[in-house]
């Protein structure tokens, strides 16, 4: 149990530059003090003590602002931040790593007992705050849930899931810039510089724009040296005034507006 707990404290220490103690951590985060009190309700629950480990949710809830139901399975160094609004129902399996930001739900969408009802969460997934994550499904290891999102279809392993309902950004597109993110550490939230599909989709449409652009450049440059080889007359008839003939367009400052 104290491995457990010092395991807990470790990572909220790892993943929150606001803790500045392990004292600190053990008194004053309501995420810890709720995974303490679930892992007394879970066991009762499993040993059929159904009325005591609800209680015990319950007592947890009002101490934390957390509510876990005393069947959810969660596994080791998961990091509830802030957690007030957070629920996580019965049937619900969190793996290991997992970061959880206040306002998040892991709620089901059918009424079938005794069914899977509640999300499972891979290991190392980040949930971002305010999002809802509904169904029997599995969201993959290592992805993100953007803040604010609604998650009603299962997420693939490494992938960003963003807006309402749900969409879902490729974990290969992504890579170089979650390679680049997890130099600085994990995604705060969430979030990482390309999970906006709008904002993808115009920079997409500039650096195509500024591709074409220079692609009509080197033809007129091409078009410019050939004529210059004929004579001055030859040039004349061949590149018009107003061919463009140097690179004009200024694709970092349309990415500027959309970042």
């Amino acid at each position: 149990m104290f491995q457990r707990l010092r395991e807990d404290i470790a990572c909220i220490l790892e993943r929150d530059p606001a803790a500045r103690s392990s004292w600190e951590v053990l008194t004053c985060y309501p995420g810890l003090h709720a995974l303490v009190l679930h892992r007394l309700a879970h066991g009762l629950w499993q040993r059929g003590w159904l009325w005591l480990g609800r209680f015990i949710s319950h007592l947890g809830r009002f101490v934390s602002g957390i509510e876990i139901h005393p069947g959810a399975r969660i596994g080791r160094r998961v990091f509830i931040d802030h957690g007030m609004g957070v629920v996580i129902g019965e049937t619900a399996e969190i793996g290991d790593d997992c970061t959880i930001y206040q306002g998040v739900t892991l709620g089901g969408t059918s009424l079938a007992k005794g069914a899977k009802r509640h999300p499972t969460l891979g290991r190392g997934v980040i949930v971002g705050a305010n999002s809802q994550v509904l169904g029997g499904f599995t969201v993959g290891d290592n992805a993100r849930v953007g803040s604010n999102a609604v998650v009603l279809k299962p997420v693939p392993t490494g992938a960003t899931a963003v807006g309402n309902p749900a969409r879902i950004i490729d974990a290969q597109a992504d890579a170089a810039r979650e390679a680049t993110a997890a130099k600085m550490g994990f995604s705060a939230y969430g979030i990482t510089q390309g999970d906006d599909p709008v904002a993808q989709a115009m920079k997409g449409l500039i650096d195509h724009a500024a591709t074409q652009e220079h692609q009509i450049t080197l033809l007129w440059q091409a078009i410019e040296t050939l004529s210059a080889r004929q004579g001055e007359s030859a040039k004349a008839g061949c590149v018009p005034p107003e061919a463009q003939t140097t690179d004009q367009f200024d694709a970092a400052a349309l990415t500027q507006l959309v970042k």
